[in-house]
């Protein structure tokens, strides 16, 4: 864990604001060169003094404490995708990982095969759209025959499948919250 800088995002929030160093440091009820020493990262506050900032920048107190994302973590490059093989299905995973609340993967699906022999469910819901070829995808005791374009919603506990009874491959892009296979 990168250690959180909290002069760095007071001095941010306050440049944003259009205040000066000495105006928060009133508002703030602290010196200026306390308050310098707090954005050089030469002083750290106390709890009563990141409360006083963060009324006065009025930000929530915990916005100090939260670690900055990387961007560049964010972006997936087509060729850098984490890819995994289950029998005969592939899936590629376009978010960058499993952490937070959604996950984003395509699944390949060659002609004559099935997701599972039986269908399944799982605590998460899905969306599901049909990148490329036919797809036919049970839902309870229905089927459903998919083309591209289409989409499905798979709500949390619904039994499902995935069946490419079709002479081309199909590529589904699907996503599941919470992240699960």
């Amino acid at each position: 864990m990168e250690k959180i800088d909290i002069g760095k995002k007071v001095e941010k929030y306050r440049k944003a604001k259009g205040i000066s160093i000495r105006e928060l440091a009133r508002l703030a009820e602290i010196t200026p060169s306390m308050l310098s020493q707090i954005e050089r990262g030469l002083a750290n506050p106390s709890i009563q003094t990141l409360k006083m900032l963060a009324k006065s920048l009025d930000v929530p107190t915990f916005s100090f404490l939260i670690e900055e994302i990387n961007t560049v973590d964010l972006v997936v490059r087509s060729s850098h995708r984490k890819k995994m093989i289950i029998e005969n299905l592939s899936y590629e995973l376009v978010s960058p990982d499993f952490t937070g609340n959604l996950a984003t993967a395509i699944m390949n699906f060659p002609p004559n095969t099935v997701s599972s022999e039986k269908q399944l469910e799982h605590k998460g819901e899905e969306v599901a759209f049909v990148l490329e070829g036919k797809i036919k995808v049970f839902l309870d005791d229905k089927e459903y025959i998919l083309e591209p374009g289409d989409s499905v919603k798979i709500p949390a506990q619904i039994k499902h499948k995935w069946e490419n009874n079709f002479n081309e491959n199909a590529a589904i892009l699907f996503s599941v919250t919470p992240p699960a296979f």
